[in-house]
Formats: C-alpha cells, structure tokens, sequence
C-alpha cells in the first residue's frame, strides 16, 4: 500500500550525498521510496531535517528511488557537510 497525499508519519536516517552519474549531490536518499509512494516521479512533501522544517519536491534518483535536496543553506544551519547524517522526517505527502 501506498502513501496518499495527506499527513503521514515517517522517519529515517541517512547520509548527506547521492551519486548521480559520478557526481556526489548534496541529497539523502529516501529508503523505500517508490514502494511507498507508489510513483518514481517527483512527490512534493512536507519534511523535517534534523528537526530544521524543509518543504519541497522528493527527485527521482535515475536509479529507482527518491532524493531530499539539502542546500547549502540548511547544511549551514544543521552544522552538516556531505557525509554527515541526518534524520528526515516526512509529516505530510502533498502531491
């Protein structure tokens, strides 16, 4: 069964820095993510990083899964660099 749009609640862990054909972005892929949203095309979300509020579009990673963009400004303001964990928190699926 697929996430809907509306609110949900989950979490994971992971790295800051995707491969995409030979470049490392600054994104953490979702685990499970096509499973679970029932799509591999973008899905607009409401999240958290490390408990920082982030809303935006989850891209498709080109490999079958989902990445959430950590920009340079949050990183700053997370005290995060490429490589550094983080805990995202998905709150609400609205597309």
């Amino acid at each position: 069964m697929s996430i809907q749009t509306g609110p949900t609640d989950w979490q994971f862990t992971g790295a800051i820095g995707v491969d995409v054909k030979g470049d490392v972005w600054s994104c953490v892929e979702v685990p499970g993510s096509v499973e679970a949203f029932g799509t591999g095309r973008s899905v607009k979300v409401v999240a958290t990083v490390d408990d920082q509020p982030w809303t935006g579009g989850l891209m498709p990673t080109g490999t079958g899964g989902h990445m959430l963009s950590v920009s340079a400004k949050l990183r700053k303001r997370l005290g995060k660099e490429i490589g550094d964990e983080v805990t995202v928190r998905i709150t609400e699926r609205l597309t």
